[in-house]
């Protein structure tokens, strides 16, 4: 018993190190099965705080409970968990828990357990999984006493009801259940059973075809699986594309059921979904908006505050709350929500800050988001953003100019280090065509910014001129810029004097430059050869590097000069792979049939195997049961310097290459069969994969020592020199040439090796 204890330990520190460890969870719900239910209690109540809509380890809790009767703890623990865990077996065990405690209560326990069966399949009557329910409900209905034919006549007409709605609900017993249904109406009336039956054949037909149809979708879902954070795993990828093909078919109303009963199948789908994807906010928000577009805001509102808690921490749904609540002109509600953003005040978020500003100059007016401003930024979190959101807000909203310049230099006294500030304090000013203004702050800005830091600002002072300035104040700042950034690494030593890069860059606009793209490419490659050529770097790394250009810290961009921003590689530096220089790794020939040259390079094979003293190779005996012809081609292959091709795959697609036969000529002579040639393509190789199987390798019978085989090969390289030659040119120059290579390698012929053996029967 120590020793299950210490195991348990050492499970419940790993999920306190890790919260949603699965592994941990499963092996501590395992444990717990074995210990008394005191000492396992603690244990659920820590899984289930975790896993909240697990509701394989509620199912275990409840049924630990019941295991020693105690009544009281398990209906607790069935008030917590059923309306939020929609899965077949708990409510069974539910069903199972229900009939027990009623079962000697006589009527008034008959008629609880008849309730809490209408209340389970009012909830989870729609799972695919639900057929047993109905089945057991069935079943129950028939075994309830009938003292009177008045009584018996009520209890068939509830059996009927429930037959009714089991066949048109699309589950895995369906079927089964329209066979107990028809045996249920033609026992009780034959000549009503006849009317009843084709009334509901169509619904059944229906709820059967969107049955197979759901099957498909539901198929694809881990019902398992327990509820954690998005991972990015492959599998939680999969699950949530199940679970969206499934919630887009329901939407769909595949049944073609009234609104009524379709939505609450969707809805019932997404109570499912939520119970895996619990973590999701994508699918709260979802559900959430499929309530408010289906009118039901107040069931939306609903979805959205669960979903708060299940994931406090999410601002976009909290968000999207708002949105929801301020669009249906509840304004106190959505100041509450913008508020629990705000928190303490300590932990605010810049952009919590910017939002409640923004909604309260919505609903409540400039003063009240003035106000809120003003205590904002003495907030420790009050970053630059706040002031700039606010200043725009002033100026585009209010027309307010002058506030929006107070606010701007308010921050300027706070954020005069901060690069984007400077530029968003800039672009305000443009827009107020205050160039003097604009001058100053540039000066300002650019004598309190480390030279590291103000490049951006040169950038955007030197464009300013270029586009505001005269010629004198172009030249003058961008020469200060080139002093000011010669030390930073963005400008090199060379680049103090004037370029026609500058040029270039003072007189473009937009998208339109005084050069062509490919002028400009090449400015741009002489530039950043500048800028290296005194850095003490390999001539061929400097000559491989013009293809990077940094063109952002030259102002020359083309939107047709792709191939500037290339980064070619240095290959002078690359190392050939190769594996037979592995330690250990020693040199190994190639045997080749007979009468065909060694191929030692162009088959090389990693796999080697000492045996006796000698070097052998594995590839030694494919070798020798492939057709000459074959190895004659391989022989000839260009030599690969790197790893060995995958022969077997070289081999299977030659052979399952389509090539059309030759057609014949006009003197009615059979289809000319090409000679062999030392190297010839994929497709010279190939016979028709459609007309003729392909055999497998271990089809092929070594050549060697085989006297027919060869007699076959001379007689047809006789019958394919005794063809008529084509009128074609180029037919006529390809068998000379492969007549002669024939001769002098003495390699096999095609015809011999390819077409006498796969393609021979064809005639």
């Amino acid at each position: 018993m120590e020793a299950e204890f210490r195991r348990v330990g050492d499970q419940d520190r790993k999920l306190v190190d890790d919260k949603y460890n699965v592994e941990a969870a499963e092996s501590l719900a395992n444990e717990a099965l074995h210990l008394p239910i005191s000492e396992a209690a603690p244990i659920y109540e820590q899984l289930l705080t975790v896993f909240p809509t697990a509701a394989k380890y509620w199912k275990q809790y409840v049924e630990a409970q019941m295991v020693v009767n105690n009544d009281e703890a398990t209906k607790q623990i069935f008030s917590r968990c059923l309306l939020n865990c929609l899965q077949i077996p708990l409510w069974r065990c539910y069903i199972r828990f229900i009939r027990k405690v009623n079962d000697k209560k006589g009527v008034e326990g008959q008629e609880e357990t008849r309730k809490a069966f209408d209340f389970m399949l009012s909830y989870v009557g729609a799972d695919i999984a639900s057929g047993p329910v109905w089945m057991e409900y069935i079943t129950f209905l028939k075994s309830l006493p009938a003292l009177s034919t008045q009584e018996e006549s009520q209890r068939m007409i509830a059996v009927r009801k429930v037959y009714q709605k089991a066949i048109v609900t699309p589950t895995h017993h369906i079927e089964q259940l329209w066979k107990e249904y028809e045996n249920f109406e033609n026992s009780v009336s034959r000549q009503l059973a006849k009317g009843l039956l084709s009334e509901y054949q169509p619904k059944f037909n229906s709820a059967r075809a969107v049955y197979r149809e759901r099957k498909k979708y539901v198929d694809g879902i881990d019902w398992n699986m327990l509820a954690v954070p998005p991972t990015g795993s492959s599998k939680a990828k999969l699950q949530w594309m199940a679970w969206k093909k499934l919630l887009a078919f329901e939407k769909g109303n595949p049944q073609r059921i009234d609104n009524g009963s379709s939505n609450k199948r969707i809805i019932f789908t997404y109570e499912q979904c939520l119970m895996y994807l619990y973590h999701y906010p994508d699918l709260w928000y979802d559900y959430a908006m499929w309530h408010a577009k289906s009118g039901s805001i107040d069931a939306a509102i609903k979805v959205f505050q669960r979903s708060l808690k299940a994931l406090p921490d999410s601002e976009m749904l909290r968000y999207a709350y708002g949105e929801l609540e301020e669009s249906r002109g509840a304004i106190q509600p959505t100041k509450k929500i913008y508020e629990s953003l705000l928190g303490d005040g300590v932990n605010t978020t810049a952009l919590a800050h910017i939002q409640f500003i923004r909604f309260l100059r919505r609903t409540e007016g400039v003063e009240a988001a003035r106000k809120y401003f003003l205590d904002a930024r003495k907030s420790p979190n009050c970053t630059y953003h706040v002031y700039v959101a606010y200043a725009m807000m002033a100026f585009c909203l209010d027309k307010d100019p002058k506030m929006a310049h107070n606010v701007f230099e308010a921050g300027l006294k706070r954020f005069m280090h901060e690069p984007v500030y400077i530029l968003e304090y800039a672009d305000f000013l443009t827009r107020l065509n205050d160039d003097r203004n604009i001058r100053a702050l540039f000066e300002r800005a650019l004598s309190a910014l480390p030279s590291e830091e103000s490049v951006e600002v040169w950038k955007r002072f030197t464009s300013f001129e270029q586009t505001y300035g005269d010629l004198a104040s172009m030249l003058k700042v961008e020469r200060r810029k080139k002093e000011a950034l010669s030390g930073t690494g963005e400008e090199g030593p060379s680049s103090l004097e004037s370029s026609l890069q500058d040029v270039a860059s003072r007189y473009s606009f937009m998208d339109l430059w005084p050069c062509s793209s490919k002028e400009l490419d090449h400015l741009a490659r002489q530039e950043w050869l500048a800028k290296n050529i005194n850095k003490k770097v390999e001539k061929s790394t400097m000559l491989n590097g013009l293809g990077f250009v940094d063109e952002g810290s030259t102002g020359l961009t083309s939107n047709l000069a792709v191939s500037a921003k290339v980064v070619y590689p240095d290959t002078n530096q690359m190392v050939i792979y190769d594996p037979r220089q592995k330690p250990g790794a020693g040199n190994f020939q190639t045997t080749t049939a007979a009468g065909v040259p060694t191929a030692s390079k162009s088959l090389s094979n990693p796999v080697i195997a000492a045996v006796g003293g000698q070097t052998m190779s594995a590839f030694d005996e494919i070798l020798e049961a492939t057709p000459p012809a074959l190895v004659a081609f391989l022989s000839n292959l260009p030599v690969v310097e790197g790893p060995t091709p995958d022969v077997d795959v070289v081999l299977s697609i030659c052979l399952q290459s389509d090539v059309p036969a030759p057609q014949p000529g006009k003197s009615g002579a059979a289809p000319m069969q090409l000679p062999s040639i030392p190297a010839p393509s994929t497709s010279d190789l190939s016979v028709s994969s459609k007309s003729h199987p392909i055999p497998s390798a271990s089809s092929f019978k070594p050549a060697r020592g085989k006297r027919k085989h060869f007699d076959r090969q001379e007689e047809d390289e006789a019958s394919v020199q005794s063809q008529p030659l084509p009128r074609d040119a180029f037919r006529i120059r390809q068998i000379q040439k492969a007549r002669s290579t024939a001769s002098q390698t003495g390699s096999a012929s095609y015809g011999s090796a390819i077409s006498g053996d796969l393609s021979g029967s064809t005639g």
